[in-house]
């Protein structure tokens, strides 16, 4: 493990999520402990986008931004909201000059799938629908997440080239969340890595699909053709139990003819990108804007 990350293994929470209530206010409280983005250069709106229900969204529009991204955060279906995700969608809009649409979707085990798929799918649909009021080229709209909100996004683009849905640009999956299955050698085998494990990815799934079986919209990796999709960033990190999942669906992609650029990370454990102290730390979240203009600029 990279040494700067290992420092701070003891200040993270016990990974668990048996009791939902309790961890998103751990959530929460990490999040504020996290130092404030710069958002100066940033105007920042919430709204309400239609739908049944409607959909609590943050935007975040830089100066001269280039294109847009529907962001969707982490937190295993179960926790994260707009606050603990805007440390994040700030710095991804300010490192990026893109437009984030921060999402608020439903969470389990209150709301199964697909309530989250749809709440990100109408977000998507609406941000299409209205670009020319919301200042957007609706041929420069991306989707992407971290962790589930990683899979979510997948999810996302595999139902809007299904339905022929609103045109998406490019997927930027961070650390996704893949696959109920659990049964690449990484998810049997990290058991105990830090902030997440393979306890808490069976847990994340259990609350998340209830008794349902798992369908290509809930666990991308069961697709069966990842043919038409958009081009993809996928980055692991090494000490994840979902590791080898994002490598596989980055694997199929390309053999799908899908272009992707996939980074594993070394030395780093599933949200130790939060961790800004650690200098890869900084180069992850500073990758993923570069990787973001790029894409929106193209």
């Amino acid at each position: 493990m990279d040494p700067e990350l290992e420092a701070f293994i003891p200040l993270f929470p016990k990974a668990d999520l048996s009791d939902p209530a309790k961890e998103r206010k751990a959530l929460a409280e990490l999040a504020a402990a996290v130092p404030a983005p710069d958002t100066s250069n940033l105007e920042i709106e919430d709204r309400l986008v239609p739908a049944d229900p409607d959909v609590p969204v943050r935007i975040y529009r830089p100066r001269q931004a280039q294109g847009a991204i529907v962001w969707l955060h982490g937190g295993g279906f179960v926790m994260g909201d707009l606050d603990t995700e805007h440390p994040w969608a700030a710095r991804l809009a300010d490192g990026a000059a893109a437009v984030v649409i921060s999402v608020g979707y439903r969470l389990a085990p209150e709301h199964r799938f697909p309530a989250a798929l749809d709440d990100a799918y109408a977000v998507l649909r609406w941000a299409a629908d209205n670009a020319a009021e919301l200042g957007l080229d609706p041929e420069r709209i991306a989707v992407g997440g971290h962790s589930a909100g990683a899979g979510l996004a997948a999810a996302v683009a595999l139902r809007a080239r299904d339905e022929q849905g609103p045109r998406i640009c490019f997927q930027l999956l961070n650390q996704p969340g893949l696959d109920d299955r659990q049964q690449t050698w990484s998810a049997r085998n990290f058991t105990d890595t830090p902030w997440m494990n393979h306890d808490k990815v069976a847990q994340s799934w259990r609350h998340y699909l209830g008794d349902k079986p798992a369908t290509p919209y809930a666990a991308p990796a069961r697709a069966t053709d990842l043919s038409g999709l958009p081009p993809a960033y996928i980055a692991t990190a090494e000490l994840c139990p979902s590791r080898d999942e994002g490598i596989e669906y980055g694997l199929r992609l390309l053999r799908a003819g899908v272009p992707v650029e996939l980074h594993q990370w070394a030395g780093t454990f599933h949200g130790s990108q939060a961790i800004l102290h650690a200098e890869v730390s900084r180069r992850q979240i500073t990758e993923l804007c570069e990787v973001l203009r790029r894409a929106l600029a193209g």
